[in-house]
């Protein structure tokens, strides 16, 4: 016969399980990129190989912009040395324009074979048929930029590498129908910064008070979420939540709280992050007309990291231009997470210029007072060069802006994609992470059934109908009534597998889900992630049948 367990076992017992859900309760009020490392040391506890598929850091790149850089640098370096041939010490000077393209093409000719300077070359003839630039001085511009020898001048952006970043920014966000000049871009260190410095800069110039509303697209990548609670702004914020059973896509219903004249700023991440799902164009229409007749004041805050995942994407910013910020990163599509290069595009036309010549004659003074060490007509001076004093204390203006080795990179890279005529670095990107999708899908024992809209970068697991999937609705609807399952899940999975997800509640996702990014590991590990997915779902169904 069992022994029954004495008081103080059951004390103990109970203090146990107590400490668990306080444990629990903690663990669900960290952000999901901060509650990642304590999956990753659950996942790491025993011999078996921990597989983290959290983070979306790709394990793909784009070479070929690279070997450009490169070889770009041999160049950069020969033409320095030639202000002080005559020193022996490793001596170089500030390369000198006048005949540059001719030494470049004579430096082509002696290695007609490296693919880098092919790349080069090709481009230098691509800036001056398509974008209409003069060969020497865009060429003169990146060598000063890798050489890094100068403070890059203007500081926002070097003015080659902004037509580049336009017709880049153009092709790939606005279907190719940029207007020329229409655009101005602020090169950041990765989208991140250009989030802070976007949220920063509002608050600065009087755009968002504290008790503003700010209304989010939801789910949305959990900094959105974060920054506008933070201390520094105080924001009321607004939920515009998107259809799960429509693909993601945001209903009439809940694009119709944007009437609100109280929300001052929309924020959305196109392709969503983390159900990667394209806004299609009908709701880019429904929300252009949206602000054109009823909200012409209204700030949005565009985010479209994934674009390039996407096909014929078509952003925000192309449909209402004049009310938009726009935030890109190079980050994921060409595997630059370490770079840092992200890019802030504002339309030359814009509300925001608007409503800060509109200001209380109060606040103008006080912002009078902010930039008046830049220019004797701050009134004039346009938000995008606010960012950029802003990010710099306005006090440091003058050496604002990253750097022109990290410029060049994202020229090059842009360069890449567009002269990329057969698109194929973007078509093999494409494949890989969606069939990493069909094969996670396939291990976890359902069939793939991705969306028109999807664009697949992540894969927002819902549990409830993963459940009715495998096993039936009566399982769902138990599963889901699990307290706490998608963070319960995530802390088997991690322990009893060694597989690290994050939590789709940390994205604002309603339903019990975790996030699985497709980009970070191989075919294989994905095959074991959905096995894993698989087993302790197994494990659920037989409590289910048990009676547990």
């Amino acid at each position: 016969m069992d022994k029954k367990p004495s008081h103080q076992e059951q004390s103990r017992h109970q203090e146990q399980n107590q400490d668990q859900e306080q444990d629990l309760a903690a663990l669900a009020s960290l952000s999901p990129f901060e509650l990642k490392d304590r999956l990753i040391a659950a996942a790491s506890g025993t011999e078996r190989l921990m597989l983290n598929a959290g983070r979306g850091n790709p394990n793909f790149l784009a070479t070929l912009p690279r070997r450009a850089f490169l070889a770009l640098g041999d160049f950069a370096v020969s033409e320095s040395e030639r202000s002080y041939s005559y020193l022996d010490s490793g001596f170089g000077g500030l390369p000198e324009q006048k005949g540059m393209l001719g030494r470049f093409n004579a430096f082509v000719v002696h290695d007609p074979q490296r693919e880098g300077l092919h790349f080069l070359r090709s481009a230098v003839s691509y800036v001056h048929d398509q974008l209409g630039l003069d060969r020497e001085a865009f060429l003169e511009e990146m060598v000063t930029a890798f050489l890094g020898c100068i403070y890059p001048t203007p500081p926002r952006v070097l003015p080659q590498t902004q037509e580049v970043l336009r017709a880049y920014l153009g092709q790939e966000l606005f279907g190719g129908q940029i207007p020329a000049g229409a655009v101005d871009v602020f090169p950041t260190e990765g989208g991140t910064a250009a989030m802070t410095y976007i949220f920063s800069s509002l608050a600065v110039n009087g755009l968002i008070t504290p008790g503003d509303r700010i209304a989010l697209a939801t789910p949305i990548f959990s900094p959105y979420l974060e920054i506008p609670l933070l201390p520094d702004y105080g924001l009321d914020v607004v939920q515009v939540v998107m259809d799960e059973s429509a693909d993601w896509q945001l209903p009439n219903t809940e694009l119709e709280k944007l009437l609100d004249p109280a929300i001052k700023v929309f924020c959305l991440v196109n392709p969503s992050n983390p159900p990667s799902a394209k806004q299609p164009q009908a709701v880019l229409e429904r929300l252009a007309r949206l602000v054109a007749d009823q909200r012409p004041d209204l700030i949005i805050i565009t985010d479209d990291v994934y674009a390039t995942f996407a096909d014929d994407f078509v952003s925000v910013f192309a449909v209402c231009p004049r009310n938009t910020l726009c935030v890109y990163s190079f980050s994921k599509y060409f595997g630059a997470t370490g770079w840092r290069l992200g890019t802030i595009a504002l339309h030359q036309e814009n509300v925001i210029d608007d409503l800060l010549d509109a200001l209380p004659a109060g606040e103008k003074q006080r912002l009078n007072a902010r930039y008046s060490s830049l220019t004797t007509d701050v009134p004039g001076l346009k938000f995008i060069d606010r960012l950029v004093a802003d990010s710099r204390s306005v006090a440091l203006n003058h050496t604002a802006g990253i750097s022109g080795p990290q410029q060049l990179q994202m020229v090059l890279f842009a360069l890449h994609g567009l002269m990329d005529r057969l698109d194929r670095y973007q078509d093999a990107a494409k494949a890989l992470i969606r069939g990493r999708y069909n094969t996670l899908y396939r291990n976890m024992g359902v069939a793939p059934t991705p969306a028109p809209d999807d664009v697949g970068y992540y894969s927002l697991i819902d549990l409830r109908k993963l459940g009715s999937r495998l096993y039936g609705d009566e399982f769902a609807a138990w599963l889901v009534s699990r307290e706490d399952l998608g963070l319960r899940f995530l802390l088997r999975l991690a322990s009893e597998t060694g597989v690290v997800l994050l939590p789709g509640k940390g994205f604002d996702v309603v339903v019990p889900s975790v996030r699985v990014s497709l980009a970070n590991l191989t075919d294989f590990e994905y095959r074991a992630i959905g096995a894993a997915t698989r087993r302790i779902l197994e494990d659920y169904h037989r409590s289910f049948t048990e009676g547990g």
